[in-house]
């Protein structure tokens, strides 16, 4: 999307309708058309983020498989979704503004986010009760998250050390003790 190029490469500051219609080859009108203003691209960037965090996410949820390979298809997905414009993640992230029809959108994706990572950490049978497990699935999506994310504006995460350490630490965690 042309919209997420021009974004990860200019910044929010920067940002602008005109350029990405530029770079799309289509006049400033027809992306108007779609896309009315700076935020709604934004917001239609941001959505199609959540939409692929949640495909890797969904992905994980078959309990047939063992959960090591549940660890290492995590890792890899969420590796490959933020290693595609690790710029544009830092941008969404850290300089966006808060867009007012985003928010919706985000408590629909949160909600599944943490559902996901929820129902992994049941699938151990390590933890027991409510509160242990959605603060077992909090404390492994921010932790998965915070490492993506370092490693996305630090410029590692194709390392594979990285992905290594972070399929130890994820292992570690859903295997160890409540």
């Amino acid at each position: 999307m042309a919209g997420a190029q021009v974004l990860g490469r200019r910044g929010w500051a920067r940002f602008t309708t005109n350029e990405v219609a530029e770079v799309a080859g289509v006049s400033i009108g027809s992306l108007y058309q779609y896309f009315p203003n700076k935020d709604v691209l934004v917001e239609a960037i941001m959505g199609r983020h959540f939409d692929e965090i949640l495909a890797v996410l969904r992905g994980i949820g078959d309990e047939t498989m063992t959960l090591a390979r549940r660890v290492e298809q995590l890792v890899d997905g969420m590796i490959g979704v933020h290693s595609i414009n690790p710029a544009l993640h830092h941008v969404l992230l850290e300089e966006a503004p808060y867009v007012e029809g985003l928010s919706s959108a985000h408590d629909t994706f949160e909600t599944e986010y943490l559902g996901c990572y929820t129902a992994m950490v049941v699938s151990t049978g390590k933890r027991r009760g409510r509160e242990s497990v959605a603060m077992a699935a909090q404390v492994l999506a921010s932790a998965v998250a915070g490492v993506i994310h370092d490693a996305a504006y630090r410029g590692t995460l194709r390392k594979p050390i990285l992905k290594r350490e972070l399929v130890g630490m994820v292992s570690a965690y859903m295997l160890g003790s409540p």
